[in-house]
């Protein structure tokens, strides 16, 4: 899907990258900086395929990796060199995580598109059709090209941002039980 890639897109991490698919063995860390004091660690989690959460591949190992994460990136090759389906691997990925913890599922999950510079304007819209429907998707939707960066910046801009929004937000809900337990002032 071109994880990899977009790790090396977005920050100075240099993972092992390669024509083929299932590259990533190991998680990788890159900090993502998109301004000054405004940066983010990304994860790569090696690719899941169907029987993960049972333990096929590298199964459960990579999936509990994914608890510690605040919001997921769900990048979906749009031109697999295999001929499979985008749409079908997509809804595999997210069967997978269902099937692991449902609360993991239900987490945020952002849609990027990737490989993008392959395809043409119609047959990325038919992608990007196919894939929101196979997943019930009617959120935003990044297009991005990992390898040539085009879109990467603004992705990375975004997600800084509703990184920001999310550590406010829970700095807002703790507010009312740090101040409950405080004793009353004299």
């Amino acid at each position: 899907a071109g994880k990899s890639t977009l790790l090396r897109a977005v920050s100075a991490a240099r993972p092992r990258v390669a024509d083929y698919p299932f590259t990533t063995l190991h998680p990788g860390l890159g900090v993502v900086s998109v301004g000054p004091l405004r940066s983010f660690v990304m994860a790569d989690i090696p690719g899941l395929i169907e029987g993960a959460a049972e333990g096929a591949g590298l199964g459960t190992r990579f999936l509990r990796h994914l608890g510690r994460t605040r919001l997921l990136v769900h990048l979906v090759d749009v031109s697999p060199f295999d001929g499979s389906d985008p749409a079908y691997d997509a809804r595999a990925v997210v069967a997978e995580l269902e099937r692991f913890n449902p609360a993991l599922a239900a987490r945020e999950r952002w849609l990027v598109l990737n490989k993008t510079d392959l395809l043409d304007e119609a047959a990325i819209a038919a992608a990007e059709q196919a894939i929101c429907a196979a997943l019930g998707h009617t959120g935003k939707v990044y297009r991005i090209s990992a390898l040539t960066g085009a879109g990467t910046a603004r992705l990375a801009a975004d997600l800084m941002t509703r990184l920001e929004q999310m550590a406010a937000e829970s700095v807002e809900s703790a507010e009312p039980e740090l101040s409950s337990s405080l004793p009353p002032s004299s």
